[in-house]
């Protein structure tokens, strides 16, 4: 199974985390990183690492981030050069994490379940527009 890692500011980690598991359950080979303001950046890569070792027995990890740019984007992706089948996603909503949390169970494949994520993400933001209905009165019945 590929192994999840959610990294992100503040408690952007253990919030969206919350909301997979109200969903969708616990999921197994999953970890949470928050980036607390007292924590540094080295704590934060500490943190990860630690994270990556928990999940030393996936086949690969998918680390999925907040900010793209942001530091724990940015750690992820240091330590993403570090280990192998590692790979860094950023920008990283709830409807994409609970996809791909399930889609573990058939798709094995880590670039093709990155991908997946990706298209997920994109395709769960909408612009809700309020169209307003007009109704034609004729007098020819139905």
């Amino acid at each position: 199974m590929i192994g999840i890692i959610v990294t992100g500011h503040g408690n952007f980690a253990s919030g969206v985390s919350s909301s997979v598991k109200l969903i969708a359950g616990l999921p197994e080979k999953y970890e949470q990183v928050d980036f607390l303001e007292e924590h540094g950046i080295e704590e934060l890569s500490k943190n990860i690492e630690a994270a990556i070792n928990k999940l030393n027995d996936c086949e690969g990890i998918i680390i999925f981030t907040d900010l793209v740019g942001g530091s724990p984007f940015k750690a992820s992706v240091e330590l993403s050069m570090k280990y192998k089948n590692i790979a860094v996603l950023g920008g990283t909503n709830l409807g994409m994490l609970i996809e791909t949390s399930m889609a573990r169970n058939f798709i094995e494949d880590l670039d093709t379940l990155c991908n997946s994520a990706i298209s997920t993400g994109k395709d769960q933001l909408i612009r809700y527009e309020f169209v307003e209905r007009v109704e034609i009165e004729s007098e020819d019945g139905i």
